[in-house]
């Protein structure tokens, strides 16, 4: 599924809502969480999961084409979890 695909569908669901607003809509939302997942380590949407951010310390690694050990460098990762309701809709 797209974001074109989720535009779509709530300007479907949504009477009255053109398809411009429904795309403002969805862009707000993905906004709201995308700066709530770089101020807090975690974004929970009941009914639907949890995105949480880990911090992932600097290490060292192996190139595997040429075997040489390079450093991977400290960065932020970002992981989802389910909650309940959506694996019980992913696996009925």
């Amino acid at each position: 599924m797209t974001k074109a695909d989720i535009i779509d569908a709530v300007h479907a669901k949504m009477d009255g809502f053109t398809k411009r607003e429904a795309a403002d809509a969805v862009e707000l939302v993905f906004e709201a969480l995308k700066e709530g997942l770089a101020t807090q380590d975690k974004v929970m949407i009941s009914g639907f999961g949890n995105f949480v951010v880990h911090d992932k310390k600097a290490r060292m690694g192996r190139n595997p084409k040429t075997n040489e050990p390079i450093e991977i460098s400290a960065h932020r990762s970002l992981t989802f979890k389910p909650s309940p309701v959506v694996k019980r809709t992913m696996n009925p």
